[in-house]
């Protein structure tokens, strides 16, 4: 679903990691009341702290509960790049967010970026349980990042996979084509996606991803070859895949518009 006052917010794949001496969560949720029922539900499977939040990139589904995690103590972690991102983008998020989900919602939410940076990779020890975090280059934005557990071999990735909702673009096209091998190769069984049921088997989760972004780029180059207009190109780029997705048609303009800012300087 899209955010809303009916949803509040929640409306992405967060995870919880449970380790003999601490806890970390993967991502805070659209709003307050959802990180707030997050941080209760833990309560209830172990004592242990909250002593990492993990952000998987800058979008407010994942990160407009940042402060409830601050108030009980937990370190912020994320991509290097999303300290930057989130001051670019964070007063223009709370404005646009506060009309769709509502002033009741927003109230307390806080930009709130991590101290915590990855570079490129960084192993969190919860106490008898390692997370592997991977920060990648570009892609559905340009501060992605995933966790792996290494002991149940499943994958946190963030918005770097969705199933049966549109991916949506905020980053590189190419970039995230050109990962996916990578993305691919990464040694879990299942993947939590950001957005798509819990759990995927992996790496089968990205087949369809890939071939919605695959038949997204062939059709903007064939659009540029032939000197169709901008406008003209984004209202038929990818409509093959229309009938495989979820929200089709609140993203797809928009994916194809980037795409083609991106394809026509190749």
């Amino acid at each position: 679903e899209l955010m809303s006052a009916t949803n509040q917010g929640a409306i992405s794949n967060l995870g919880v990691v449970v380790g003999t001496d601490a806890v970390a969560v993967i991502d805070s949720g659209g709003s307050l009341i959802e990180a707030n029922a997050v941080i209760a539900a833990i309560g209830k499977i172990s004592a242990r702290p909250v002593r990492y939040l993990i952000n998987t990139h800058m979008h407010p589904d994942h990160v407009f509960g940042n402060a409830a995690f601050r108030q009980i103590g937990a370190t912020i972690v994320g991509h290097h790049n999303l300290p930057r991102a989130l001051e670019a983008r964070g007063a223009f998020y709370l404005q646009s967010f506060r009309e769709q989900i509502g002033d009741a919602l927003i109230k307390g939410i806080e930009i709130i970026p991590p101290t915590m940076l990855v570079d490129d990779r960084l192993q969190l020890d919860l106490g008898g349980r390692v997370l592997e975090l991977q920060a990648w280059k570009a892609a559905h934005t340009d501060n992605d990042l995933t966790v792996f557990d290494s002991a149940t071999r499943t994958l946190f990735a963030g918005d770097l996979v969705f199933i049966g909702s549109l991916p949506t673009l905020d980053g590189s096209l190419l970039g995230w084509l050109r990962q996916m091998d990578a993305l691919a190769a990464i040694g879990a069984t299942r993947v939590v996606p950001g957005h798509g049921p819990v759990p995927a088997d992996w790496p089968a989760a990205l087949t369809g991803e890939r071939r919605y972004f695959e038949i997204l780029a062939r059709d903007i180059r064939k659009a540029i070859a032939d000197g169709t207009p901008l406008r003209d190109a984004v209202k038929t780029a990818g409509a093959s895949e229309r009938g495989n997705w979820h929200l089709f048609d609140d993203y797809n303009e928009r994916n194809a518009t980037a795409a083609f800012a991106e394809l026509e300087w190749e």
